[in-house]
């Protein structure tokens, strides 16, 4: 056991005659690790642009809510009214008629 702790530390199990199956089995480890931090490289880069595009969507949102209430501050009748008057035009004072329409025979 001890002599096997001083080969692996004294590094001779990568230049003994049967060393090409150890060198195999460290270039697939060292595979299995670049695939794996690759990986966790990838899943980074997609938490990143998951949390941009959510910060995106709340600015469109909270830009569509300011919209859509000065849209309805606009369509209110006082405001119209106040436009209308800056441009001549006021309300009428007598109520609409409605006109009927009857069949011919």
């Amino acid at each position: 056991m001890k002599k096997s702790i001083y080969n692996i530390l004294k590094g001779t199990f990568l230049v003994s005659d049967d060393s090409f199956k150890n060198w195999r089995m460290i270039l697939f480890v060292s595979g299995l690790a670049i695939v794996m931090i690759a990986s966790s490289h990838s899943a980074d880069k997609k938490v990143y642009e998951i949390a941009r595009l959510k910060n995106e969507v709340n600015e469109m949102r909270s830009a569509f809510i300011d919209g859509r209430s000065k849209l309805m501050r606009l369509k209110m009748e006082s405001a119209v009214v106040v436009k209308m008057k800056e441009k001549g035009l006021s309300p009428s004072v007598i109520p609409p008629k409605k006109i009927k329409v009857k069949k011919q025979n």
